[in-house]
């Protein structure tokens, strides 16, 4: 099948349209339009209000830790650690809020259950920081150090068990709505407006961009290379522990065993499809939220049309071998 057509244009003239640099330029959105087409078609009460509701507030998640992810992406890193963050921040927000101080102060209770998480995963994107730039670990080595004991850490906290709770003021983080509309989507919005600001008219994201496509010459050029490095890992550790309370918010439970769980692949797998390029110097930050639908929607396209879920992560699999396949095709 050829990829190009050839359109007639005033005066008799012809001009060849390809479809293949249109469809690597764009294929987030025609994959989207597919995805939304094939929905309305078949799958039953897609167009219905509580299923926009249900996606967003599955989506917010995913896309808040995507963006993160993102930014370190585009720096030539990875971070394999933000499901176990997220697992951490989670299980730590109701020992604050059930304790005896928060009960007895609970608007205290709960905003420190807010802050204090936020900065126990700015502490691990600290932690994850210094290992990659001051020590120069490999990344994927680094952030497999919380990985493997962020989850541990927060089972131990709890004991292992279920925690739940009624806490309306902390659960508005998840179940509450601005416009009608989920106010963790409006959140996960608003994170991108102000990262896209930052990646595009402040030094900070200029060094981004400058270290994942070419972080000798950023050296060279008096950068504060080391800085960034770190300020990256902060901001993706911030925003994974806020996910984890999101996530925690929304079910009015916290399991530390499944908050998080495999959200480290739904993150990547976002940023891949939103358009970050793997060796870095690219932070598409709406891209990630773009990705973050797209993985939402094919999880829920799946399951809504009786798919096992297992089924999900090979999809996943294969749109991450798609996206990787269509960054490889633009290099040429």
């Amino acid at each position: 099948m050829s990829t190009q057509d050839t359109e007639m244009q005033p005066g008799g003239t012809s001009r060849t349209f390809a479809w293949g640099p249109f469809l690597r330029a764009n294929g987030g959105l025609v994959a989207l339009a597919v995805i939304l087409l094939f929905n309305i078609l078949f799958t039953p009460n897609f167009l219905q209000m509580q299923t926009l509701f249900v996606n967003i507030s599955q989506v917010a998640t995913i896309a808040i830790v995507a963006m993160g992810m993102t930014l370190v992406i585009a720096t030539g890193g990875i971070d394999l650690s933000v499901g176990a963050i997220m697992a951490l921040a989670g299980a730590l927000a109701p020992l604050i809020f059930l304790s005896e101080f928060g009960q007895t102060y609970p608007a205290l209770g709960v905003t420190l259950a807010i802050v204090l998480p936020l900065f126990a995963a700015l502490a691990c994107g600290l932690f994850n920081g210094i290992l990659v730039a001051n020590l120069k670990v490999q990344p994927i080595i680094a952030t497999l150090i919380l990985f493997i004991s962020g989850r541990g850490i927060a089972q131990v906290l709890t004991n292992g068990n279920l925690q739940t709770f009624s806490n309306p003021s902390f659960s508005y983080l998840g179940t509450g709505k601005v416009l009608g509309l989920p106010f963790q989507g409006w959140l996960a919005l608003a994170i991108a407006g102000v990262l896209y600001l930052v990646v595009t008219k402040t030094t900070f994201g200029r060094y981004v961009l400058a270290i994942g496509g070419n972080e000798r010459a950023a050296e060279l050029s008096g950068g504060p290379v080391k800085r960034v490095k770190i300020g990256v890992y902060m901001i993706c550790g911030a925003l994974s522990g806020l996910a984890g309370l999101i996530v925690v918010a929304i079910n009015s439970a916290s399991d530390a065993a499944r908050n998080g769980n495999l959200m480290e692949l739904d993150a990547i797998a976002a940023a891949v499809v939103g358009g970050a390029l793997l060796q870095g110097g690219r932070a598409p930050i709406f891209g990630a939220i773009l990705g973050a639908v797209i993985i939402q929607l094919v999880k829920y396209t799946l399951l809504a049309n009786g798919v096992e879920d297992e089924v999900a992560l090979i999809a996943k699999a294969l749109i991450i071998l798609a996206a990787v396949y269509v960054q490889q095709a633009r290099k040429e």
